[in-house]
């Protein structure tokens, strides 16, 4: 109903019509006659009992005024942009161009072509040795990642090593996503293309590896920006819940303030596919990695030779 009529009733003064109530009512002589204003919208079903009063008039309003905030895109605080810089600096310096580097560590032949499958008259352990110096080579370069972050080097030496060892086939995975082409269902790493195949031949089980490509495959269908994967691997290395931990409570919250910033930084972009509740999708994505962690910590204690040809991978799985 129009303001006016709402005005008129709660107010307790009476309304008279020096015409007897014959004025015409309509767009442009609306206002010349209070009293036929109001009767007219009472003739056409306004109910006096249904005008809100003043003040639940004024909670309506702040109500709407509340909702419109939570909607509009939420903004970083300085503290958090700081956090964010620091992040991606860290993650440019030592992970953001690593895969580029795997074309170093003597990879097999067919890893150069893209969709050919590993045929049966190669062998496999230069596959199996390629696979070893690159996962030991991101380990390396996860390390350098976590000592470039003030946050972290501030803990305790041993709660550096606990997260660490929990914490860096995750982050590893995390960013081998970025790699992840849906297309192809393959890893493109500068001019190197693993397939499933070449797991199954390294020898991991076809079990762990179709939840290990379903994993990646979901992952990337969110369309993560860089700072989405930095603090998606940084509430990974921040668990407190991690073995040999001894400052859970500070760790726990170094994970919130990481968290929190997440999720700030997903409410202030704009909407993209599949964004809705992207968020919650993150935090249950890093629940299941954490099985996959297990999981790859088993398959490389359980591949022949392997265990010896990585004694750093060995370490942080054990």
């Amino acid at each position: 109903w129009p303001k006016s009529s709402r005005r008129t009733v709660t107010r307790s003064t009476g309304l008279t019509c020096p015409f007897a109530g014959r004025c015409e009512v309509n767009k442009i002589q609306r206002r010349h006659c209070p009293a036929c204003r109001l009767q007219k919208c009472l003739d056409a079903g306004m109910k006096k009992d249904m005008i809100l009063s003043a003040e639940a008039l004024a909670l309506r309003r702040a109500k709407q005024a509340q909702r419109r905030a939570q909607r509009a895109p939420s903004q970083l605080s300085d503290k958090q942009k700081e956090l964010v810089r620091t992040l991606l600096g860290a993650h440019t310096r030592h992970v953001g161009t690593m895969f580029d580097q795997f074309v170093q560590f003597r990879p097999p032949a067919h890893l150069f072509v893209r969709h050919q499958h590993l045929p049966v008259s190669v062998p496999v352990p230069p596959l199996l040795t390629h696979f070893a110096e690159i996962n030991t080579f991101m380990v390396q370069q996860i390390i350098k990642f976590t000592k470039d972050l003030p946050l972290f080097r501030s803990l305790p030496m041993e709660d550096q090593i606990s997260l660490l060892k929990g914490a860096a086939v995750e982050i590893c995975h995390i960013a081998l996503n970025t790699t992840f082409c849906l297309q192809t269902q393959n890893f493109l790493c500068g001019p190197l293309h693993y397939a499933i195949e070449d797991g199954a031949h390294v020898g991991f089980q076809g079990q762990f590896l179709e939840l290990l490509f379903h994993f990646h495959g979901t992952l990337r269908r969110l369309q993560l920006q860089e700072p989405e994967y930095v603090l998606m691997a940084a509430v990974a290395l921040f668990s407190p819940d991690r073995p040999g931990v001894t400052r859970r409570e500070q760790i726990d919250h170094l994970q919130e303030v990481m968290a929190l910033t997440l999720q700030s930084y997903i409410e202030g972009q704009q909407p993209r596919p599949g964004s809705r509740f992207l968020y919650a999708k993150l935090l249950g994505l890093l629940a299941e990695l954490r099985s996959i962690n297990n999981a790859f910590g088993y398959q490389i204690r359980h591949i022949r030779g392997l265990a010896a040809m990585t004694p750093l991978l060995q370490e942080i799985c054990s």
